[in-house]
């Protein structure tokens, strides 16, 4: 017998505010059929003046508690993944943990860009394997429309708001690929491409910054090193393309979404695409991709998932669940 890391709840949380594409059109040289065209993004959602990344992080966290029937004092920990935190300090993560009246337990934020929801989940996962904790909030917050150059039009159309959170559980299981839980953790960084995708400020440059991107760049690495780490993590857990029920990606650009499925030999009906609706939330987006594919019927127990993404730094990694 060994520990695996289960998924027991999951949950989401959207700002009311829905910014379709024509809205750009008043303010930019751009169009619906463009943005459509490029990236696959028809709508967004922006956080209301005042709203911030702890408030819908703290809104999916009660969603994913109330699918799970647990509550927050159920569990022993909260990971956030975000690059857009309310305040240089303390952690979005512990106020979380203040918003959910969570009195015990840890609570810490982990900064990884829109690779940041892996990341997060694979420390969950190896603090349940190693045993200092048995619950662990894993969220995935942003609201990445503060970070943007309302004038570039090659990037400000692409992000949006947005949370999504996942509780996973220490449960007891045979070892064997038929176990549910996270199976395998597949993890990649190299800091030599910063320049390609990065915010041009920060605390010790005392500025807050814009989001600045190299498009096609960004297109190359990603297509190809979400492929390698998806095929390594299914190596790594013992399963083929063929075994997969659902691609859970980073939603950042559908041509990205197709070219890596594709790469992988994975159809698109056995893909779970959001970007239409949300564009692309970062850290937030697999979780949220998730949430709403458990809503929509797709995702049901049992069912193998790879999941991938890859974010500024560049980093990039890919895990393998059984739902």
């Amino acid at each position: 017998m060994q520990i695996r890391a289960v998924v027991r709840g999951v949950g989401h949380y959207l700002p009311e505010r829905i910014v379709p594409n024509s809205e750009f059109e008043e303010t930019l040289d751009t169009s619906d059929e463009w943005i459509k065209a490029r990236s696959g993004i028809e709508r967004r959602h922006f956080a209301a003046e005042g709203e911030t990344t702890s408030d819908l992080a703290v809104a999916a966290a009660n969603a994913a508690l109330k699918d799970a029937g647990l509550s927050a004092d159920d569990m022993d920990a909260i990971i956030v993944a975000t690059s857009t935190a309310d305040l240089t300090f303390p952690s979005v993560a512990t106020m979380v943990q203040a918003g959910l009246n969570m009195q015990r337990g840890f609570a810490y934020d982990v900064q990884a860009v829109c690779a940041g929801f892996i990341f997060a989940l694979s420390s969950a996962n190896a603090q349940i394997l190693s045993g200092q904790a048995k619950r662990i909030m894993v969220i995935g917050a942003e609201t990445f429309s503060r970070l943007m150059d309302w004038s570039d039009r090659s990037t400000c159309v692409l992000f949006g708001d947005g949370a999504g959170a996942l509780i996973l559980e220490a449960q007891e299981a045979s070892g064997s690929t038929a176990d549910r839980g996270i199976l395998s953790v597949d993890l990649n960084s190299d800091g030599r491409h910063r320049d390609i995708l990065y915010v041009d400020g920060g605390v010790s440059t005392h500025t807050t910054g814009h989001l600045r991107m190299q498009g096609k760049e960004v297109f190359r690495h990603a297509v190809e090193k979400l492929a390698i780490t998806a095929q390594a993590a299914m190596d790594q857990a013992g399963v083929t393309a063929d075994d997969i029920d659902w691609v859970v990606p980073h939603q950042a650009n559908l041509r990205i979404i197709k070219g890596t499925a594709k790469k992988m030999g994975i159809s698109t009906e056995r893909v779970v695409i959001t970007v239409q609706d949300h564009g692309n939330t970062s850290a937030a987006s697999i979780p949220l991709a998730l949430s709403v594919a458990k809503a929509n019927g797709q995702l049901k127990e049992n069912h193998l998932v790879v999941t991938e993404a890859i974010g500024g730094g560049l980093a990039w990694g890919a895990i393998v669940l059984r739902w």
